[in-house]
């Protein structure tokens, strides 16, 4: 099972590669399925400035030929392309179990085309928790008695802007309902809820096969 799982995630990243045109700004997501993307993008030789959400992805994708620039100079991306922990039938993602989510959600809000790529089983009926936050350190304590049902995630390092790491444990029933209660409380930097208007294709590999899926199609 787990080799068809990796399989799946090779088929949906590799096909994701081909999307991308010579000379590209790309967003380059954090996570398991994003190692499968770097060697295939970089294979193609396009010339591409690439933004990594990570070091992890900073230095792999180096290590497979692609040129890394600061997110710094450029206002937008022409495709970032990454993975998901959970999507949901309306497009709804769960993002952040690598705990880059923050980072992953500025790089897709700033790409023309933000393409996920999963396996099959990544699809869900609902979201179910948890739900990964970033927490400025600053005040930590004031922040976790305003959230609820909230869990600091044991041994997690600081992310790469210094936050930290948690997560939302409760009941996931209303995706937009809870993003807005989350980013409404001062000290959460961030949530790993990223909404169907950000995505526009999620890229399934099932088997050998590639389903696409266009929320709000």
């Amino acid at each position: 099972m787990e080799s068809d799982l990796e399989r799946e995630k090779q088929v949906a990243a590799e096909a994701a590669a081909l999307l991308v045109p010579a000379g590209a700004t790309v967003g380059l997501g954090t996570g398991s399925t994003v190692r499968y993307l770097l060697p295939a993008l970089g294979a193609r030789q396009l010339d591409l400035m690439c933004v990594a959400t990570s070091p992890a992805t900073e230095a792999l994708a180096g290590a497979s030929g692609l040129r890394v620039i600061p997110f710094e100079g450029i206002d937008k991306l022409d495709v970032a392309i990454d993975g998901a922990d959970q999507v949901d039938p309306a497009g709804w993602l769960v993002k952040g179990g690598g705990g880059a989510h923050t980072r992953e959600k500025v790089v897709a809000a700033a790409a023309d085309r933000f393409v996920v790529i999963v396996s099959s089983n990544k699809m869900v009926r609902a979201l179910r928790p948890p739900v990964p936050l970033e927490l400025l350190a600053f005040g930590l304590p004031a922040t976790l008695r305003a959230l609820s049902q909230v869990q600091l995630r044991p041994g997690a390092p600081p992310t790469p802007d210094g936050g930290v790491l948690a997560d939302y444990v409760g009941a996931v029933e209303d995706p937009a309902e809870l993003a807005a209660q989350l980013a409404g409380i001062p000290g959460v930097v961030s949530h790993g809820l990223f909404p169907p208007t950000m995505v526009w294709q999620v890229m399934i590999g099932r088997g050998r096969a590639i389903e696409i899926v266009r929320p709000g199609a």
